[in-house]
C-alpha cells in the first residue's frame, strides 16, 4: 500500500440511519479509497471487515473504524458528541482527515 497520500482528507455530507430509537450518523468515504481500504480490511481481519482509523473533524481527533458496505463503499460513523461539538446536522458537509492505523 502506498502511504504517500496519508493522511487522507475529504468532504462528504452527513447522513442518518435510524435504528429503533437510536439515530446513527455517517459519512460515506470517496469511492477511490475503496481498493486501499479493502486491502487493509482483508489483511487485518477485524470484525465486519472494519479498518481502524484515526479521524479528525474540526478540532476533534479520535480513533474509530470505517466499515465496508455491500456495494463496495465504506462508511465512517460520526458520534453524537462530535456532531454536537461542531454543530453538525444531517445533510451538512463534513471535512474529514482520516488515517488508517496498523
Amino acid at each position: 500500500m502506498m502511504t504517500d497520500d496519508l493522511p487522507l482528507d475529504f468532504t462528504a455530507p452527513l447522513w442518518a440511519w435510524e435504528a429503533r430509537r437510536a439515530l446513527w450518523t455517517f459519512v460515506s468515504l470517496p469511492t477511490d479509497l475503496s481498493p486501499m481500504l479493502r486491502e487493509l480490511g482483508e489483511a487485518g481481519r477485524r470484525g465486519w471487515g472494519s479498518v481502524p482509523v484515526r479521524v479528525r473533524v474540526g478540532t476533534t481527533t479520535w480513533r474509530t473504524s470505517v466499515f465496508p458496505q455491500g456495494d463496495g463503499t465504506w462508511i465512517l460513523p460520526i458520534k453524537r458528541a462530535i456532531r454536537d461539538a461542531h454543530g453538525l446536522e444531517v445533510g451538512d458537509d463534513v471535512h474529514v482527515d482520516l488515517e488508517p492505523l496498523p
